[in-house]
């Protein structure tokens, strides 16, 4: 895949990046082409899986979400099963922002966003800790956001 993008593709995922809702006049003009290759360009990296959507991206901040907690959590089982339930499970607690199976000291690192700590312990209580083959969790809170990106290097 990394052969397709050449260096007009590149901008163009930047530009996309940067502006998902970029008109496609503009962004041709941005990238040096006219408009049908930039729309023929945009729908072959869609069809190749590159560019898999289009969201908006919410403020968590302006939504009154400004308590950010990660959590390391253990599972009690750890067999393909347990882990395929554990997986399934957490992926319904819209206050998960993000999951990600670790190698090392403990099995998931999980980052919860929520109102405040209240809010957090309902949400560690009454969610993450019935979650399935859960063992055992550290929670860390954050104090301050020092970078908070998206990707945009392209």
């Amino acid at each position: 895949m990394e052969e397709d993008l050449d260096p007009i593709n590149r901008r163009i995922l930047s530009e996309l990046v940067a502006n998902a809702r970029i008109p496609i006049t503009e962004l041709a003009r941005k990238v040096g082409l006219s408009k049908t290759p930039v729309a023929l360009r945009i729908r072959q990296m869609e069809e190749m899986g590159l560019i898999t959507g289009y969201r908006a991206i919410l403020s968590p901040l302006k939504l009154g979400l400004t308590h950010v907690t990660y959590m390391e959590l253990r599972l009690n089982d750890t067999r393909q099963k347990a882990l395929e339930q554990f997986n399934a499970a957490i992926r319904l607690i819209p206050e998960v922002e993000e999951c990600y199976m670790i190698a090392g000291g403990f099995d998931y690192l999980i980052k919860v966003r929520s109102r405040d700590m209240t809010d957090f312990r309902r949400i560690m209580a009454e969610k993450i800790s019935a979650l399935p083959h859960v063992g055992s969790s550290s929670s860390y809170v954050a104090m301050e956001a020092v970078v908070e990106q998206n990707w945009t290097e392209i």
